[in-house]
């Protein structure tokens, strides 16, 4: 299962948020920092209505969503790429997730202390990324240094890689994160072998005050982030509130929903959280529908039906023979299988079908 690493400064609500993505109350969560030093790690699932529209077209009681894990990664501080607060094991727990939430701090609250003395999202993403940055930078020195040998003897393999190191160096001696060098896709493949901290997609979580959610698109601390982020850091922020859903961890779906209209709001923060994060892991979904049960399985985009059939059991890849699919939409539209058949909407599909996101599908394999 694909991790997402939650991280950010001190006392900016990593842990809160933590608990209510994975709605427990597992995370530490208090006002001073490095209250997390061991990552909490939890299993969320992934909020997706279509679930429930096909287990009315498919008659049947059970749903079983798709799901992603979430790890709390204790606050960072300046200095952390040089062994600050901790920053060496911090850090190492970073470079272990796939893809990596970034919590940034936009509300003014006297009575929780910011590590820097004053809130100002844009400089906390900048201190979080130039340590990120600097440890990378050291990691590609080192890596450097290890082919240097082998490059000057002419290894292809090695040559390889001291190309694309030394097109990160420069980038990263800049203070620009290496998710932003542009490279070709063999490049791109390669530079991922480095487990870069700052070649990770990420996605910025701006936490607003209770009252601040329904009114956040026009919050300048909000508006700052998404400015900076999508300039330059190519990324893009969603807005939560970690106290409204560490408030509704308790509440029942019907009160949530009650709780969240006197706000103003229609959906909890956190479910656009996780549906922003499992696509920016590159994951998509497709379904299964019968009477037994409806289910959503994760595959990577672009994986074809043998690989997606894979995901089930290896069996179903090995023997694979064929896909039946109609689409989500599709399906919905005609109310049932049978009727999408006859429309000539289910279509049957062979190895080399893409599988699209909210495919539905049905295998014939043998072994």
């Amino acid at each position: 299962m694909l991790k997402a690493g939650i991280v950010g400064l001190p006392n900016v609500g990593k842990s809160t948020l933590f608990n209510a993505v994975t709605r427990t109350r597992k995370a530490q969560a208090a006002n001073y920092p490095f209250c997390t030093i061991d990552p909490n790690v939890g299993v969320v699932t992934v909020p997706d209505e279509r679930l429930y529209v096909l287990q009315k077209i498919a008659k049947t009681n059970v749903v079983i969503p798709a799901a992603i894990e979430f790890v709390d990664i204790a606050g960072l501080v300046k200095g952390a790429s040089a062994g600050e607060g901790l920053g060496n094991k911090f850090l190492s727990h970073i470079r272990e997730v796939d893809a990596i939430v970034q919590v940034v701090r936009c509300f003014e609250d006297a009575d929780i202390h910011h590590v820097a003395g004053s809130v100002d999202p844009v400089r906390d993403i900048e201190t979080i990324t130039t340590e990120l940055v600097l440890a990378d930078l050291e990691a590609v020195n080192k890596r450097l240094e290890k082919v240097a040998k082998d490059a000057k003897r002419g290894d292809k393999a090695a040559l390889a890689e001291q190309g694309v190191l030394q097109k990160l160096q420069p980038h990263l001696n800049e203070g620009k994160p290496a998710i932003t060098l542009e490279l070709t896709a063999e490049d791109k493949a390669l530079s991922r072998t480095f487990w870069l901290m700052t070649d990770k997609p990420t996605i910025f979580a701006c936490n607003v005050k209770e009252g601040d959610l329904a009114t956040a698109d026009s919050n300048p601390y909000v508006l700052k982030v998404r400015d900076y982020v999508q300039h330059h850091l190519a990324c893009e922020a969603v807005v939560i509130s970690a106290q409204i859903e560490s408030d509704l961890v308790d509440l029942s779906e019907d009160e949530a929903k009650a709780f969240l209209a006197e706000l103003g709001v229609k959906e909890s923060g956190v479910g656009a959280l996780i549906r922003a994060t499992y696509h920016l892991l590159g994951l998509r979904t497709y379904f299964t529908a019968g009477e037994k049960e409806v289910r959503a399985w994760t595959i990577h985009a672009g994986d074809t039906a043998p690989k997606a059939a894979g995901v089930i059991h290896s069996d179903f890849e090995r023997g694979f023979i064929k896909a039946e699919t109609v689409a989500y939409k599709d399906l919905v539209d005609c109310g049932s299988v049978a009727v999408a058949r006859e429309k000539g909407l289910y279509r049957m599909e062979g190895k080399e079908y893409v599988v699209a996101d909210g495919d539905v599908l049905l295998f014939k394999f043998n072994v």
